[in-house]
């Protein structure tokens, strides 16, 4: 024995053991994971049996009814894992001491075989054994399969290092078993929200709604849809995370469509990828909804109304299984679609909660269904709710409620008011003229400013056209050379008579009737230009005062055109007027009120309040209304025109001082007055 524990180095030593470390500390960590049980098992057992240099391992778990199951294993004989043998009956017995004992243990190989079926080892191998504790309660047994040819202080080691990982192995069963009991406590909770809140309203879609939206967060997949039969076609009423629904959609119709065709075959429907074994029907219908949904499994059952077999019990009724359809089958109501979009969970998983949410949505649907069929539900319902007026204590009240109604009602529609129509307004002065670009070009100077005197004729701007100056010179050095070219043909021509040449004399008075022409052309265009020139002097066309705001920041070095208007100018010291814009909608009214205000003789009143002066209503008369509507503030108006009764004191004339005005147009009841346009709305929108 010394001659072989020479043989080891002690570097061999020291990785071994640095190596177990690190098995150990992967244990440690893995215990503290929230992974599920046939995965930590799956990396838990292979570092117990690496650090113990073990020929092979097993984990068993107490199972229901305190059966033992095998949860994971590593080179684990066949003789035991045949429950008719022999080997694997010894082995049980031998288990089943560890769990009632609760003490880990070291058993010999080929031990207690002595008698038929009592506990032992029916292998050659040292068994290491050591319970899985949660709270003094043994879960399960770590099983290990080592050779036997070792020292006893080795084989207490190998028992003692077990222990120390089914302690941490415990802390793992520890915290599984507090995330058990939280999901449970989370799942019941749930599932009463869920029941109270698709149970607490009779109305087919709050119903719906709420089966939908609190169904998918109780089953955990991506998307739930519940659809109503209608006639023979099923309508989609709610999908989950959808307040509203656009049944045009491609998505809801062909949804629709296939819910149509499951509950026509009257068989669930479970897709996860194939459509071999569908109907053609089921299959197109299929088909058409992945290509717009892709989800990864969809499954449709068919919501009835459950009825329940005189021979079954409510333990029965209630433990019915949608997906096996089972049972007495009722009258088909609508379906639940079931979809998984990300990802595809099992049937397996998903189906103790989807039978839940079925119950209970079958029940639900059912109910609020036949609630609203009952002929003038509606009409009940409000009558219901509404008797509470008619009691002893709150008769009184009701009545004199009622007479109070009444008689506002008749105020609205029997008693006259004034019906005035309000519009907004400027003041201005009756006499003003715009200023136009007469020759386009860039504004050089800028000679007034706002409210400036001005006399007629005299120059409000300068502008400056480069184009215009290029012409004048072209134009004016053309005339310049044929003026030259003339007076040098008639001095050749002068030379021409003095020899007597006939032949050019008569050459050259026809190159000076020419040029001539071409004098008389150009100094035309010339003059033509100088006046374009001095269009370039904008002028004031009367005299009065420039009523335009900041002439030098909004026309100093501005491009302008032809046609253009540049400035305002008016004379403030002669009449005014107000200058009302109507809506369009109004002027019904408006011209209703002038022809019958014409046909009496009388003027049409108006009275405004100008921003100026606010204090005080005005008094006017319409004069005038144009025949044209057009755009102001985005909105289509006529332009009234307004004679005041009464001059604008100088203090409170300023031009485009802005005014309210109200257009008296006769009298009407107050209920009219006050709602027309609610009314005239009413009529054009939705009776129309």
């Amino acid at each position: 024995m010394s001659t072989e524990q020479t043989s080891v180095s002690p570097k061999t030593i020291e990785d071994t053991k640095r190596q177990i470390r690190g098995l150990v500390n992967e244990i440690a960590q893995l215990s503290k994971s929230d992974l599920p049980p046939e995965q930590y098992y799956a990396e838990f057992l292979p570092r117990i049996v690496q650090a113990l240099a073990a020929v092979g391992g097993a984990i068993w778990v107490v199972g229901e009814g305190g059966r033992l199951e095998l949860a994971y294993q590593i080179n684990i004989s066949r003789s035991l894992l045949d429950p008719a043998a022999e080997d694997a009956v010894r082995h049980v017995q031998l288990l089943g001491q560890i769990i009632q004992g609760g003490e880990p243990r070291l058993v010999s190989p080929q031990s207690g075989a002595g008698a038929e079926g009592a506990a032992g080892n029916p292998t050659n191998y040292l068994l290491v054994l050591s319970p899985m504790k949660s709270e003094n309660h043994v879960e399960g047994i770590l099983e290990v399969f080592q050779r036997h040819d070792v020292q006893p202080a080795s084989q207490r080691g190998y028992l003692q290092f077990v222990t120390q990982m089914c302690e941490l192995a415990g802390d793992w069963l520890r915290n599984q078993k507090l995330r058990q009991y939280s999901d449970r406590q989370s799942l019941w909770v749930k599932a009463d929200r869920f029941s109270r809140l698709i149970h607490e309203n009779l109305s087919p879609r709050d119903t719906a709604y709420h089966i939908a939206n609190e169904g998918r967060q109780l089953i955990g997949c991506d998307r739930l849809s519940v659809a109503v039969l209608k006639g023979r076609k099923c309508k989609v009423e709610a999908v989950s995370g959808q307040d509203i629904l656009d049944p045009r959609s491609d998505i809801v119709a062909t949804l629709g469509a296939l819910a149509t065709r499951v509950v026509a075959a009257d068989e669930p429907l479970w897709y996860s990828g194939s459509t071999e074994d569908l109907p053609k029907q089921i299959e197109h219908a299929l088909d058409d909804y992945l290509e717009v949904a892709h989800s990864k499994a969809v499954a449709v059952l068919p919501l009835r109304k459950l009825r329940v077999s005189p021979m079954r019990d409510n333990t029965d009724r209630d433990q019915h299984d949608p997906m096996e359809d089972t049972g007495p089958k009722g009258d088909v109501i609508g379906a639940l679609i079931i979809e998984q979009i990300e990802s595809n969970i099992p049937r397996e998983t998903i189906a103790p909660r989807v039978d839940l949410v079925y119950q209970h949505s079958s029940r639900a649907m059912a109910n609020s269904l036949d609630h609203n069929r009952i002929f003038l539900m509606p009409l009940w319902r409000t009558l219901g709710n509404a008797t509470w007026v008619l009691r002893a204590r709150t008769l009184p009240k009701t009545l004199f409620v009622t007479a109070v109604v009444v008689a506002i009602l008749a105020a609205l529609l029997f008693v006259p008011k004034d019906f005035n129509l309000e519009a907004n307004g400027e003041l201005v002065p009756v006499d003003r003229q715009d200023v136009f670009c007469d020759v386009p070009g860039v504004v050089e100077k800028v000679l007034v400013k706002h409210a400036e005197t001005v006399e007629q004729g005299q120059p409000l701007l300068e502008l400056r056209n480069t184009d215009l100056q290029v012409q004048l010179q072209d134009v004016f050095g053309k005339l310049q050379t044929a003026v030259e070219t003339l007076e040098a043909t008639r001095r050749a021509q002068q030379r021409a008579r003095e020899t007597g040449d006939r032949v050019e004399i008569n050459r050259l008075a026809g190159q000076i009737y020419q040029l001539q022409q071409q004098r008389e052309s150009y100094s035309n265009q010339l003059a033509l230009l100088q006046e374009r020139k001095e269009r370039l002097i904008v002028r004031s066309p009367m005299k009065g005062e420039i009523t335009t705001w900041q002439t030098k920041e909004l026309l100093l070095n501005r491009p302008v055109t032809e046609g253009q208007v540049l400035l305002t100018v008016a004379d403030p010291d002669n009449n005014w007027k107000l200058e009302a814009y109507m809506k369009e909608n109004r002027m019904g009214h408006i011209m209703r009120a002038w022809h019958e205000a014409q046909e009496a003789g009388e003027p049409m009143e108006v009275t405004y309040i100008l921003a100026t002066d606010p204090d005080n209503y005005r008094r006017g008369v319409l004069k005038e209304i144009h025949r044209v509507a057009h755009m102001r503030e985005q909105e289509h108006v006529v332009r009234l025109d307004i004679d005041l009764d009464d001059p604008v004191e100088e203090k409170f004339r300023r031009t485009g001082a802005e005014a309210r005005v109200d257009v008296y147009a006769g009298r009407r009841p107050i209920g009219y007055v006050w709602f027309h346009e609610a009314w005239e709305w009413f009529l054009r929108e939705v009776w129309f």
